[in-house]
């Protein structure tokens, strides 16, 4: 199997073990008690994080220096004194607190595990990754809010107020393919969606998890005219990405590699999600990069698949049925855009100027999309 780019970060403190504990994006999932937000409070803003904690500090944990012990203020400091009344039942919810690591996962089909059924549902990249974060004595949280279809729109808006009420420690946020399908594409909105969401989950204190995207025309195989729209989001999409990984300090994993797009090993049938093998191979890679920092101690994910690769019979059948299906759902919103863009694109070209003026329109609406939301 091809090994996978990833950016090389320099190593955090460890992270803790684990015993895990799951809950699907279908499921309510009980965040940490804190102040009710006052009604018209913006959704996305984050409890407060103290200067220099140490990014998977328990939320809500305490500082102390070395040598000493963290005494809460008004306890009394003389040896022998009877607890306060309640110190019991808060040491323990204290305790159980630190003990759990909780790693919650945003975006669409790719992250909800689409492309990898194990018992009956989608299991998933995810998944995989969680179960080698921790090891013996540390339990593990994790949340899966992901759902197939999502758009920057639905992540920033739904998933992430849900996802920074539970104060995780690390947090995962990949989208944008379902955004460069809609005819309603705007490189800006993408742009301040995404910083919204990785600054929120980052000054809650979680380690951000990010990747870039493959080019869903190169998968489906389209025809160029068809094609070259879609690799011109996809670009745009990929270079903000990697412009808020480094802004938010995020671990980023490159899946737009040719070297990954081209082994149809990795991919489903449907040439849109990864099969058993990628979501395994991508989840290796991000245990990869949380191992150098410290923060993954369990095993990593095996890379052996338990099913085989969608053979050609396979993948002509599911082109033939739900392939039909899902060009004809997006026909009302993608198909009558990319017919335009397509012949955009062929009258540039019979009029001599090939797709340059295309090219730079798509640069310069990228480059006024950083400029607004980095400068903000």
């Amino acid at each position: 199997m091809t090994p996978l780019r990833e950016d090389r970060v320099p190593p955090q403190a460890p992270a803790p073990e684990r015993a895990r504990t799951t809950i699907s994006a279908g499921e309510s999932a009980a965040a940490p008690a804190g102040p009710a937000r006052r009604e018209g409070a913006p959704a996305l803003v984050p409890p407060a994080r103290q200067e220099g904690a140490p990014a998977l500090a328990p939320p809500g944990r305490q500082k102390h220096a070395p040598g000493t012990s963290a005494v809460a203020p008004g306890t009394p400091a003389l040896a022998g004194a009877p607890p306060a009344p309640g110190a019991p039942a808060r040491a323990e919810a204290a305790a159980a607190e630190a003990a759990a690591l909780r790693f919650v996962v945003l975006g669409d089909s790719f992250s909800e595990g689409v492309g990898d059924r194990a018992s009956g549902a989608w299991r998933g990249w995810a998944a995989l990754l969680a179960d080698g974060l921790a090891g013996p004595g540390r339990r593990l949280e994790f949340v899966n809010l992901a759902v197939s279809g999502a758009l920057s729109s639905d992540v920033a808006e739904v998933q992430a107020p849900r996802a920074v009420a539970l104060r995780p420690h690390l947090a995962s946020v990949v989208v944008g393919v379902n955004d460069t399908l809609r005819h309603t594409f705007d490189i800006g909105l993408f742009a301040r969606r995404m910083d919204r969401v990785l600054g929120a989950l980052d000054a809650a204190g979680a380690v951000l998890l990010t990747a870039c995207l493959p080019d869903p025309g190169r998968m489906l195989g389209l025809p160029a005219p068809l094609a070259r729209p879609l690799a011109r989001r996809r670009r745009s999409v990929n270079a903000v990405v990697h412009a808020l990984t480094a802004r938010h300090g995020a671990v980023h994993l490159h899946l737009a590699e040719p070297a990954w797009t081209t082994d149809r090993a990795l991919w489903s049938a449907d040439r849109l999600h990864p099969g058993e093998r990628g979501h395994r191979a991508v989840a290796g890679a991000f245990h990869r990069l949380l191992a150098e920092r410290g923060l993954a101690r369990g095993p990593a994910p095996s890379p052996s698949a338990s099913e085989p690769p969608p053979t050609r019979a396979e993948t002509a059948l599911w082109l033939a049925t739900a392939g039909t299906g899902w060009v004809l759902r997006r026909s009302h919103d993608l198909l009558p855009q990319l017919l335009l863009l397509a012949g955009e694109e062929l009258l540039h070209r019979a009029a001599g100027a090939g797709t340059g003026p295309l090219d730079a329109r798509a640069e310069t609406a990228l480059a006024e999309a950083l400029a607004a939301t980095m400068g903000e």
